[in-house]
């Protein structure tokens, strides 16, 4: 498994336990860890790994921000530190002032033009408009 698609998964995962607990999407800020998602998008497989991983279907939506990314917390507790592959664009360009400016404060501010979403069969106990 390559590393982009193992971050996929670990971002899965966080995604399912954050719809769980009624929060809202993780933002989807590494091009690298998106592109890995693209290839997997509608196959088979892709269905599987957001069972293991999340529990349930998991759907990609476009959508566009820029700020603190939420779930760095959630990772680092469950995972540790962000590898550099979310520092990444799709050519393999690392950002290295944004790897810089993570190592030293912990924090990732970055832009996103993507996010997950609860697939087409989410149970209707756990409804997704609860997110603020």
């Amino acid at each position: 498994m390559s590393t982009a698609t193992t971050e996929l998964r670990r971002l899965l995962t966080i995604t399912g336990q954050r719809f769980n607990n009624g929060q809202p999407a993780p933002e989807m800020f590494s091009p690298a860890v998106d592109a890995a998602w693209h290839e997997l998008l509608d196959t088979p497989q892709y269905a599987a790994l957001c069972q293991e991983s999340a529990g349930r279907p998991i759907g990609h939506t476009a959508t566009s921000g820029h700020g603190p990314i939420s779930w760095v917390t959630a990772y680092e507790e469950a995972y540790g530190p962000l590898p550099q592959i979310w520092f990444t664009d799709a050519d393999g360009n690392v950002d290295q002032d944004a790897l810089a400016r993570y190592r030293e404060t912990g924090t990732v501010v970055a832009e996103w033009d993507c996010a997950p979403i609860g697939g087409g069969d989410v149970t209707p106990d756990r409804p997704e408009t609860a997110r603020p």
